[in-house]
């Protein structure tokens, strides 16, 4: 199933010892943005992932176009601009918690992506969207053709689903965070928000509260991540449940857990699955990215995904 994302991937720079990234001498470049994990998850399921940005005719975008390329992710909706520079990254390494991250993507050339460029993108054989929160606060112009693909999906009959992936840091006002990403979710068939950030966009404290919430704006699927406890599901007018966090024998990296959950989550809807069965795929594969230092490197494959979900553990 052709699926299109749309987001910023960035170069990523991951330091190779712990400590202050200031302090850290040397580092291993990746390519790092939640849509481009989620991406890579779903061309590794066997889905046809679109990748919808813009970067700049510079090494670092000529990385990604190879990456996008090397994992079997269209480059059809990839715009490039000259002159513009490529947003990148850099991640600390910790043994204990998140990680520090550094953002160098203020006027990038994918801050700068307009409703015109949009406009012009062909979905024709698209059959699914998936939006996340972080690239609507890059700019001004991000959201505005946030906004605008969204509606084109809608008048093609296009179903999205929407991953509010807070980062607080991007936005200027946390009123203002909220409103907006609400507004987004407004339209999706299915929300998936963190225990933490559903609490923070909706003001409820459950589970059952937070899908509620998004129920009533119309939302049919809202599957909220509760870490290490697993997700709970809800089917608006039908199933509810908690799905068990699948076990981990060992956290090597926690970033990236949510996208490989989403990839899980997103793939198994494309393929009929119920929602039930989507948040068990989502926990399996999030447990298994957080086994892996690099942000999408765990991605299971389809048989590998069946491998582990035999053994019963990761």
């Amino acid at each position: 199933m052709k699926i299109v994302l749309l987001g910023e991937p960035m170069g990523l720079f991951m330091a190779n010892e712990t400590g202050a990234i200031s302090e850290v001498k040397t580092f291993t470049a990746s390519i790092a943005g939640a849509e481009y994990n989620v991406a890579v998850g779903l061309a590794r399921l066997g889905h046809t992932p679109a990748y919808c940005t813009r970067l700049g005719f510079d090494p670092m975008g000529e990385k990604i176009l190879n990456g996008l390329r090397q994992n079997g992710i269209s480059t059809d909706l990839v715009m490039q601009a000259e002159g513009e520079l490529t947003g990148l990254m850099m991640k600390s390494s910790t043994q204990k918690g998140d990680p520090d991250i550094a953002y160098y993507r203020k006027g990038s050339a994918a801050s700068k992506i307009s409703p015109h460029d949009i406009d012009g993108l062909d979905l024709y054989g698209c059959e699914r969207l998936h939006v996340t929160g972080i690239f609507p606060a890059v700019s001004e112009s991000a959201l505005s053709a946030t906004r605008r693909l969204i509606s084109r999906a809608q008048a093609l009959g296009i179903p999205y689903s929407f991953d509010p992936n807070l980062r607080p840091q991007l936005w200027t006002d946390k009123g203002q965070m909220v409103q907006i990403l609400n507004s987004l979710a407004q339209g999706a068939e299915t929300v998936l928000p963190g225990i933490g950030e559903g609490k923070q966009l909706t003001g409820q404290d459950s589970p059952e509260g937070i899908a509620d919430f998004y129920h009533a704006m119309g939302v049919k699927n809202v599957v909220v991540k509760l870490g290490a406890d697993g997700a709970f599901y809800s089917e608006k007018d039908g199933a509810k449940g908690v799905s068990p966090g699948f076990p981990v024998e060992k956290i090597v990296d926690t970033v990236g857990a949510g996208d490989g959950f989403a990839a899980g989550v997103v793939s198994a809807l494309a393929e009929g699955e119920t929602l039930e069965q989507a948040a068990f795929r989502g926990n399996v594969i999030g447990a298994v990215q957080i086994t892996h230092k690099s942000d999408n490197e765990g991605l299971p494959t389809r048989q590998r995904l069946s491998e582990i979900i035999l053994a019963g553990k990761v």
